[in-house]
This record gives structure tokens, sequence and C-alpha cells, in this order.
């Protein structure tokens, strides 16, 4: 590898399976073509041991498969690349690899993380596992990014229960590796994954290598490699508890920035640039990119003497993350208040006939019953081990003060309209897999408790508004730009262009929506075209534009 300064690449080695009538169309690659049939001698002979396989069944081990060359007619011999290669680019690149300092096979896992199902082949991904320390994590991701053909960079770096691996120490095949103080299990896809799906397909007849008898090509790592790569990876962690970190590009993550730089603009003076904190915008993305089933929550009730008391800058933002999950194909619900129930339907109908919803989102509440109806709402049986969703986000969500009441920006009490579901974050903070992200503007949302000194020091009345509850994640966005940074997640995440370009008539379309509902400015209290008395035409458009601009640049 030109990145790991290694002048003599190592020869390539490769796993090898015979596997009797297979799929007709066994490869869809796009367009790429199928295994080629391999009918030469060594392909008998070539290792020191073979598994023999009978309807998915283990039947024996074979040093040679020569008294089966009638049956090799009919059979396809699949080389899959190997974990192995790499190993000594890690090395060269002052990474060290464990379980060659141990003199032991690589650990090996079963997950519980289905692959891709091809006709009847079907299984769970295998992968490996190499202790690096945690200084070392983005060298190892950049060394074997390059290397595609032989798994490339890992598929996952922290706790292995997020893959349902539940001990380490008992591996499913080779042998358990030793972890050192400051150590994180980092994992890569492997090829035995390969063994698992001949097992499920129970083919009448297959052969497959013996573990560590791999096969040894002469063709040389660096022919696999992709050479110098825009896409120079980094390693972020999104979560202590499980321990997790994820990956971004350069690229991707100074985009990121840009965009976190631009909703933080503060159009209305109320000092927030005071409670930004740079990087929690990639660190909310990243986490989100990881979650399979999201709890959406908004609504603050500031206009307590008109029906309905909300205001209107959180709705837009809401459904903008709503569309963005629902495209990348995840579950997303939002619960909302009690109360404005009826009002949240309507906007959610509204938003599926504008075009922004696909479908309409699952619409719950939460009422406090007991000590345990937070646990029992976010997971299946009140059982922590089985979360029913993996990331809650508050958006422009009024959020508990110190003092246990909710206020609005001018310190009134809003409490007799608002629903405790500050307390499914505050049990999320219990429950390992669950994280959060809030966003907000003024620093008394649902979240931005974790600023909550800054709100004090630097927000008008904020020490007795400021949220006393704490988001993994705080996304401070200017004031009239909160339902932004949920275009802008929508945006980093890659979504649909086809909903990026009409953005801002979906803005402008929901926003007059919210106009008919009843739905007011929050400082104003108007039902005009603005959000927090500020024009949507003159502002908010504007703005909109410059991060599509961004992004699409």
């Amino acid at each position: 590898s030109s990145k790991s300064g290694m002048s003599n690449p190592q020869p390539t080695a490769g796993l090898a399976q015979l596997a009797l009538q297979p799929p007709p169309n066994p490869c869809h690659h796009g367009g790429s073509s199928a295994p080629a049939v391999i009918t030469s001698y060594f392909s008998r002979t070539d290792r020191l041991q073979y598994r023999k396989y009978e309807y998915g069944a283990f039947t024996g081990s074979l040093k040679s498969l020569r008294d089966y060359s009638e049956q090799l007619k009919d059979m396809v011999a699949f080389y899959l690349g190997c974990s192995f290669n790499f190993e000594k680019v890690l090395q060269a690149a002052g990474i060290p690899v464990r379980n060659i300092e141990q003199k032991c096979s690589v650990s090996m896992y079963k997950t519980a993380v289905p692959c891709y199902s091809v006709s009847t082949f079907c299984c769970n991904l295998v992968v490996t596992m190499r202790p690096i320390p945690e200084c070392k994590l983005e060298a190892a991701v950049l060394a074997t990014s390059e290397l595609k053909a032989t798994h490339g960079a890992p598929i996952h770096m922290g706790n292995p229960g997020l893959l349902g691996i539940q001990d380490l120490s008992k591996p499913d095949y080779g042998d358990p590796v030793h972890l050192h103080p400051g150590d994180i299990p980092v994992f890569w896809a492997s090829s035995v994954t390969g063994i698992e799906a001949v097992i499920n397909c129970r083919s009448p007849l297959a052969f497959t290598h013996s573990l560590d008898c791999t096969f040894v090509t002469d063709l040389k790592n660096d022919r696999f490699t992709l050479g110098s790569s825009r896409e120079v990876p980094q390693v972020h962690c999104i979560s202590q508890d499980p321990l997790h970190f994820s990956m971004a590009s350069a690229e991707a993550a100074k985009k990121i920035k840009t965009l976190e730089s631009l909703i933080g603009i503060d159009p209305g003076n109320r000092g927030i640039v005071h409670l930004l904190r740079p990087g929690e915008l990639l660190k909310a993305c990243l986490s989100l990119s990881h979650s399979r089933s999201v709890l959406v929550t908004t609504g603050f009730p500031t206009h307590f003497n008109y029906e309905p008391p909300e205001e209107n800058d959180g709705p837009p933002g809401a459904l903008a993350i709503a569309a963005m999950l629902q495209a990348l194909e995840k579950d997303v619900a939002i619960v909302t208040d009690q109360r404005a129930m009826d009002l949240n339907k309507k906007i959610i109908e509204e938003a599926v006939q504008i075009g922004i919803l696909k479908k309409p989102v699952p619409l719950l509440s939460y009422q406090r019953e007991s000590a345990d109806s937070a646990l029992t709402f976010l997971c299946e049986n009140g059982n922590p081990r089985r979360p029913r969703f993996d990331h809650l986000i508050a958006i422009e969500r009024a959020g508990m003060a110190a003092d246990g009441n909710y206020y609005n920006a001018r310190k009134v009490n809003i409490k007799h309209l608002v629903d405790p579901i500050d307390e499914l974050f505050l049990a999320a903070q219990t429950i390992p897999g669950i994280t959060t992200t809030g966003v907000g503007d003024g620093g008394n949302e649902l979240g931005m408790g974790k600023l909550k000194d800054a709100v004090k020091k630097h927000i008008k009345n904020g020490d007795v508004i400021a949220c006393d509850v704490a988001a993994d994640f705080a996304v401070v966005a200017g004031k009239g730009f909160v339902e932004l940074p949920g275009m802008t997640i929508f945006e980093c995440l890659q979504n649909s262009q086809r909903l990026l370009k009409q953005q801002t008539v979906y803005e402008e379309k929901l926003l007059k929506a919210l106009v008919q509902l009843g739905v007011r400015s929050g400082v104003s209290a108007s039902l005009e075209m603005e959000v927090d008395a500020l024009p949507f035409y003159n502002t908010h458009s504007p703005m909109i534009e410059k991060l599509l601009q961004e992004v699409q640049h």
C-alpha cells in the first residue's frame, strides 16, 4: 500500500468455498461479471485441509478433493479476500496486531447483522476483531480503507454488543485475542461469512477451506489498492456508553462544519454565539446514520393566551428530519403533548399532501403514570436491553428548568401546557444504545441542558429559563432558523436530490399550512409568513438557498 510505506507488498491470501448447484444468477453487483468457474487441478489440492458440508451439516474434514472429481465438474469455486492481507499493512503503519503478538489466530464472531440475501444464499455477517489502541484508530482506518478487495475499512469500532456479540472471550471461530489497556475492539467483515452462507443455503454438497488453511495467490496487495483517495477518513467518538466510534471523510466533515456555522447565524441577536459547540452537528449526523428507529419531539406552547398555543419554528424541522429518516428507510415516530395531538395530526396530513413525507408518521403521546413509565415507553416490556428507539431528537421543544417548571423566553411558566416528555430523555441516559439530540435557539429547549452554564451567563433570563435536561448532542440554530438543522442533517446524510431541490418550496408551503392552522410566530404571535418575527421571504428563504448551495457545491 502506498500509504503504509510498504516497499514489498505481500501476496494476497484468500479463502475458497465450492458449492454444488449454485443459484442461476449469483452475482448482483450492478454490471460486474459472475465468478469464473474454477476447473484447474489446484482447487482440489491446494490447501492442507478442507471441510465437507452436506445439506448444511458439517460431515468431515478432508486433505484432498481428488476423490470428488466428478462432482467438482458441476461446482463453482469462490475465492474471497481475507483480512489477513492487511495485517502487514497495519504493522507497517506502526499499529500493533495483537493476534500476531500473542501468536494465535484472529478472533472471529457471528453477528446479529444480516447480509443482503441473494437467492438461497442468506446469513448474518461474520467479523474479525483486532484490538487497536484508541490513538491509532484513525491510522488503522486509513491503512485498511484502501484495500477494498481485502475488506477495506472496519465496519464497527467499539462495544461489541452493538453487533450482537455478547462475549469477546468466546469467539465463534479462531482464538480469543486479549485487549491491552487503552485498546478498542475493531471489527472487519470476514470472508468466513461465506462459510455461513454455504451452511445456510443447505446445498446437497459443498466444500470450504478449514480455518487458517487459506489459499495464497501470486497477486500483490498493491494491485487491489485504490491509490490516493479524496475521501480521507476521520474517526469520531459518538458514544461513551456503549463505546462507539464512527467514520466520516474529511471532505464530508468539513462540509458539515460549514453548515453548522451557517445555521449558527443569529439574526435575532440573542447571543447564541456563546452557546455554539463546534462538532455537535457532525456527531449528531453520524449517530443518526447508525440508528434504525428514531423518536422525534417538538412543540413550544409559548402563546398561552391563544389556541393553539404553539409557535411555528419547531414543526418544519421535525418534519424535515422525519422525511430524511423515511427516505433512508429508517423507522420514525413523533411524540407530542396529548392536548396537541389533533393539531399535529393535521400538520402531518398536510406534510404528506405537500410531498414532504412519503407517508404519515406515527403520532404518540406520553404521560407519567408510574416511576417506570418512561422505561416502559422506550423499551419493549420495559426491558432496557430491548429499546424501541435508538435515537431521540428534540427540536424546539419546551424543556424543563432546574425548578421543574417550563418557561418561555419571557420567564412565563407554561408548565400546564407541557407533557413531561423530558422524562424520556432522562431515561435514555440510563439505557445503553439510545442517544439523544437537542436542537434549539434560546437555551430553554429540551436537550439544551448540556449548555446550561453558558445559557445562564449569556442569554436574557437564562438563570431562570435554562433547560436542565441535557442531550448527548446539542445543536444550536440561529433565531428563526430552528427548522433548518432538520434540513441540514437531511442533506449531510446524502438524501434524495429531488427533496433537496424542492426544500424551499416545501418550507414555504408548510409555513402557509401552519398559518392556516393558527400556529403563530414565536416572538410576535403574528399569523403571517414569518418565524420569530423574521419574514420568510427576506430571511428564511435566502438562508435555505445558501444551505442548499453549500451542500450541492
